[in-house]
């Protein structure tokens, strides 16, 4: 008999790394519209819903039913994927599996989010008071205060209300009781997966004193408080939760100027700076955090096989203003000036001879002028560390 898994949506390169997206009570996968499709750019992306929520079956869970169970429906449903260890956020409920995971199954989690939740949910009281109201009654009253519990005045999101109004409620009264029984309060310094915690400062439910106690007990947590943002974060401010959510994963951005003036020199880079105008500076900005910030400090390949590669780029599109800077540059990265012949001579084959002729030219006059200035910092360098004359490297 095939085993019933949790209804999911992948999204992104199936090689890429993967990252599991948890959803809140009362809420379909529909929560990460706004942010999933941009994660999936650089992430295999899966979020996926409650039993009895979106598709997912109700079946899955019943009463009396924990996180634990929760957790191990998501784990179930990595499995099947072929997904050993994946980044994972959550919001609300989603997070609390995401806490659960951390601290039980540690090796499948390479990092951690958790967004509007909390280690405890205040309690067992108010969540059997309403599962018995939704196995009483249905799901339309609760529905019906969904947009004061959710968002900020005059905000909502009409989908997510009718995924609300569509849940089963024996299922949603199942998940109620998953939240009343937990607690992870005294565990939390026990977690050492890289977690980041995200609150929205007009949270009601999960407000952001909550995510400060997990943040100040999860050893190197980090905290971001989203002004404006309620308990549904990545529908409400989703550009928001996208940034913060890229910096956990991917890191910090580069240092795309520091790379810039390593490669480029600190003259051509001041020069380009002086020029700067308010047309023309977020251009400049742009040349920082993209070329340099992403593309030239991808460790994938050396600043050398980046240098050759540009060079070729630069003869291919006749662009010799800029190949005369980056024959500079390709002698800052290491390469001879017989190595920058060598590229230039394959690009007479795949480039053309006149392309190649022009390059030649403008690579000539550009190592004759800069050997005497690579010469005179060698010579200083030898100086400042007292080694042996010579030329390594070069």
């Amino acid at each position: 008999m095939t085993e019933k898994l949790l209804n999911h949506r992948a999204e992104g390169p199936a090689g890429a790394r993967p990252l599991l997206l948890g959803p809140s009570l009362g809420t379909s996968y529909a929560l990460w519209d706004k942010v999933a499709p941009e994660l999936s750019v650089t992430h295999r992306v899966v979020r996926w819903d409650l039993p009895g929520h979106g598709g997912s079956a109700a079946d899955l869970i019943g009463p009396g039913a924990t996180v634990a169970d929760l957790a191990g429906l998501v784990l179930d449903l990595a499995d099947s994927l072929g997904l050993e260890r994946f980044a994972y956020a959550g919001v609300s409920l989603g997070g609390a599996v995401g806490l659960h995971l951390a601290l039980h199954h540690p090796r499948r989690l390479s990092s951690l989010a958790v967004i509007c939740s909390s280690a405890h949910f205040n309690g067992s009281g108010p969540w059997e008071e309403r599962a018995a109201l939704v196995r009483r009654e249905g799901l339309a009253r609760l529905a019906d205060q969904a947009d004061t519990r959710w968002f900020t005045p005059g905000f909502t999101v009409p989908g997510l209300v009718a995924d609300h109004r569509a849940a089963d409620p024996a299922a949603y009264a199942a998940c109620c009781d998953a939240l009343g029984a937990f607690d992870l309060r005294e565990r939390l310094p026990e977690i050492a997966v890289r977690t980041l915690l995200i609150a929205g400062r007009e949270d009601p439910a999960t407000p952001p004193a909550h995510l400060r106690e997990i943040a100040d007990a999860v050893p190197g947590a980090a905290l971001v408080e989203l002004p404006g943002a309620s308990h549904l974060a990545p529908a409400q401010c989703p550009e928001a939760v996208l940034t913060a959510l890229r910096t956990h994963l991917d890191g910090p951005a580069k240092r795309g100027m520091e790379v810039r003036r390593q490669v480029l020199g600190d003259a051509h880079v001041d020069r380009a700076q002086s020029r700067q105008n308010a047309f023309t500076a977020r251009y400049q900005d742009f040349i920082s955090r993209y070329a340099w910030g992403e593309i030239w400090t991808d460790p994938t390949l050396g600043r050398r096989e980046r240098s050759m590669i540009t060079l070729t780029a630069l003869v291919a599109h006749g662009h010799y203003d800029e190949l005369a800077m980056h024959v500079r540059a390709a002698r800052r990265n290491g390469l001879t000036p017989e190595e920058i012949g060598a590229v230039l001579l394959q690009t007479a084959v795949y480039c053309g001879v006149p392309a190649a002729n022009s390059a030649f030219a403008t690579a000539q006059r550009v190592l004759a002028e800069e050997e005497p200035v690579l010469a005179e910092e060698e010579a200083q360098d030898e100086a400042d560390t007292g080694d042996t004359p010579g030329r390594p490297g070069r």
